[in-house]
């Protein structure tokens, strides 16, 4: 397999303790999708009773899909971390700030 390093916001805190990438609180996905533009909720969440255990990664935002926020420049994000949390039924970036 070959890797690459890439620089990217991470996911600074999840609370979606449900979800299979979620140890500690904290996000282990090599990297997450964002919402669209209508919904900024985290596309990677799905729960699951077991958890991954690559808890030493930390993850990253591969794609940001919801183009109203303020941070989203050609369908990345440019802040430096975002938070993740349950919001109703739904798991949502919750620094996500509409234009």
């Amino acid at each position: 397999m070959k890797h690459m390093t890439i620089d990217m916001p991470i996911v600074s805190e999840c609370l979606a303790s449900e979800c299979a990438y979620n140890v500690g609180m904290n996000c282990h996905a090599k990297a997450i999708t964002v919402g669209n533009s209508l919904h900024a909720g985290c596309d990677t969440f799905f729960s699951a009773s077991g958890h991954t255990k690559a808890a030493t990664r930390t993850a990253g935002i591969g794609a940001c899909k919801s183009t109203n926020c303020i941070f989203n420049e050609d369908l990345e994000c440019t802040t430096d971390s975002i938070r993740v949390a349950p919001a109703g039924q739904e798991v949502n970036c919750m620094t996500y700030s509409p234009r």
